[in-house]
């Protein structure tokens, strides 16, 4: 048999053969006006009840305050006992927490609501964090708390909350005792895992009942009268027609759109 010279070339092995990628037909997205979200609320078929009179004026409250009713009202709306014990309980933690601000209280919702990366709690409560301790501020609880600019108190209190989100099991003496070295005592402690704890239901259930293809994201530039530039961020399931009806919108308002990812840094 003839031996291999040295300067034979090697044989390669054959390349993994890959299945064709089939496309499907494009198909064209239905026209989204965005006006049936104002009517379904949620992915299920639970009609408005009768509201009670306290609850009715509730929503006028709201209407009147916010220019809307939230969609987190609404989708309790089928049942008034359910209401008024969510609105209660939510109105006891916000108003009657010894010593945890709005603001503190705003920044324990956005964080868990990213942890769970439930898109309508973070866009509410980063909203609200925006409103009141700034823009900055706002983004950096969305997008990683532990970066921002926070004192000894507020990032223990976000730790613990956090821990308390993603590992409950782990939380220890330990982690209340940081949380008493920071300046919070026994009754902050328990306000704290109280609004961690229930903003974790509320994220559960949005995410059990939304519709996470008709979230997507706007940035606009600053100063947003001179800037033209409007970044929009898909989520994880964002549908075409949702992408389209929010490109043609910021056309509209006379801006360029260009579709970004959701990830640190902008696009200048």
């Amino acid at each position: 048999m003839p031996q291999p010279t040295k300067n034979a070339a090697k044989r390669r092995p054959a390349a993994t053969r890959r299945s064709p990628v089939i496309k499907a037909a494009k198909a064209q997205p239905a026209p989204h006006t965005g006006a049936e979200d104002d009517v379904k609320i949620t992915a299920l078929k639970l009609p408005p009840g009768k509201l009670s009179p306290e609850m009715d004026a509730y929503f006028k409250k709201c209407d009147e305050k916010l220019g809307f009713v939230p969609n987190v009202l609404k989708a309790f709306a089928f049942d008034d006992a359910k209401l008024q014990a969510f609105v209660d309980y939510r109105q006891e933690l916000v108003q009657n927490a010894a010593s945890l601000s709005k603001l503190e209280i705003e920044m324990i919702a956005t964080v868990v609501s990213s942890q769970n990366r439930c898109f309508y709690c973070i866009t509410a409560h980063g909203n609200a964090v925006r409103q009141l301790g700034g823009p900055v501020l706002g983004e950096m609880m969305v997008m990683n708390y532990r970066a921002a600019r926070l004192d000894k108190r507020q990032r223990a209190m976000l730790d613990f909350a956090v821990k308390l989100t993603i590992q409950p099991w782990e939380v220890e003496e330990e982690d209340r005792a940081r949380l008493r070295r920071a300046g919070f005592n026994d009754r902050d402690i328990w306000d704290i895992a109280s609004v961690a704890a229930f903003y974790n239901m509320t994220n559960r259930l949005a995410s059990a009942t939304d519709r996470p293809g008709q979230f997507i994201g706007m940035h606009f530039m600053n100063p947003v009268p001179v800037m033209s530039l409007v970044e929009l961020i898909r989520g994880i399931a964002t549908d075409e027609a949702t992408f389209t009806a929010t490109h043609d919108l910021a056309v509209k308002l006379g801006k360029t759109p260009v579709a970004a990812e959701d990830y640190p840094a902008f696009i200048v």
